[in-house]
């Protein structure tokens, strides 16, 4: 990173993983950055990780979450980048110490969607139907609510996702809607699955901008990016899942809401991996400041707790 003699930037690398939706996400984030600062260029760092590379097992086998962001990581550390764009439902919970996360973004859709070619929704479905997800929260709430249905692993980028759906292995793929959105692909959406069926995951459909920690001057370029209302929602989220140990391997889904009088509504739900038991707490506080959004986050994993949710985390 360098600057121009009035302070601002002159030039910022963002690393992003290669597919064609993380690259989306970072090229919005330097057509950001762009329109803020005409003199500064921006670039892309493209890289591939590790969760990118193993396709062949499902993402709570090979480590979870980490595994999208550490190559984008080292990157940071080494120089090569000054950010890094993740989805932030990607992120674990607790970061390094060397590393901050000072923005987030506005949220797309958070909710789950429904593809399929032949179907109309979860409901449509007849018994012993395939259903595809990477998702062992999807796969769990599924099996909860529709124990007749067969689901199945689901590993790939969206569009090999939806090729494997196209070429009859699956009947039904259940996929992030604000995925979908971005990258021009709404119509292959059949239904949008409702959060009381399949509630989404902690920080779903928002992006969060990762730098090295203690970079104050990179952290004031970039907060005009910043979105306190979905930040205020996905720190409760994010709280439910740092308290219970959330990664790809806990079947844990929470979803916070903004309400017209000011203050946070949050739900948050633990399942048993098989589908054959849920439980589900709801929290509300008053005002939306991130002091608030977290301890709306920790009393509701509290409650989870409190309902036997510890035998269905296992070792996170």
């Amino acid at each position: 990173m360098s600057t121009t003699p009035s302070g601002l930037p002159k030039r910022l690398v963002i690393a992003s993983r290669e597919s064609r939706l993380a690259m989306w996400q970072a090229e919005h984030v330097r057509d950001r950055l762009r329109a803020l600062y005409p003199d500064c260029e921006v670039a892309i760092l493209g890289m591939t990780t590790l969760g990118d590379q193993v396709l062949d097992r499902a993402l709570n086998e090979i480590g979870g979450k980490g595994l999208f962001i550490k190559e984008l990581e080292v990157a940071l550390l080494d120089g090569r980048a000054d950010l890094a764009v993740h989805s932030l439902k990607d992120v674990p919970m607790e970061l390094a110490p060397q590393f901050a996360l000072p923005i987030v973004m506005k949220r797309e859709d958070p909710r789950d969607a429904f593809v399929s070619g032949r179907f109309a929704s979860l409901d449509a479905l007849p018994a012993g139907a395939r259903v595809g997800t990477s998702s062992l929260r999807r796969a769990a709430q599924i099996r909860h609510r529709y124990p007749g249905l067969v689901v199945l692993p689901l590993r790939g980028n969206v569009n090999t996702r939806l090729s494997k759906l196209d070429s009859g292995q699956y009947d039904a793929i259940i996929l992030a809607a604000a995925g979908l959105k971005r990258l021009g692909l709404a119509d292959r959406i059949r239904a949008i699955v409702p959060p009381e069926l399949s509630l989404p995951a902690a920080g779903q459909g928002a992006l969060g901008i990762e730098t090295l920690a203690g970079r104050p001057e990179l952290e004031a370029w970039l907060a005009p990016l910043a979105d306190p209302k979905t930040a205020a929602e996905v720190a409760a989220e994010r709280a439910v899942s740092r308290v219970l140990g959330g990664s790809c391997r806990v079947p844990l889904a929470a979803w916070c809401v903004s309400r017209a009088d000011g203050g946070l509504e949050l739900v948050a739900r633990v399942a048993a991996e098989d589908g054959s038991a849920m439980v589900e707490a709801v929290e509300r506080c008053p005002q939306a400041d991130r002091a608030s959004a977290e301890r709306i986050g920790e009393r509701a994993a509290r409650r989870l707790l409190e309902q036997g949710a510890a035998q269905w985390l296992g070792s996170s």
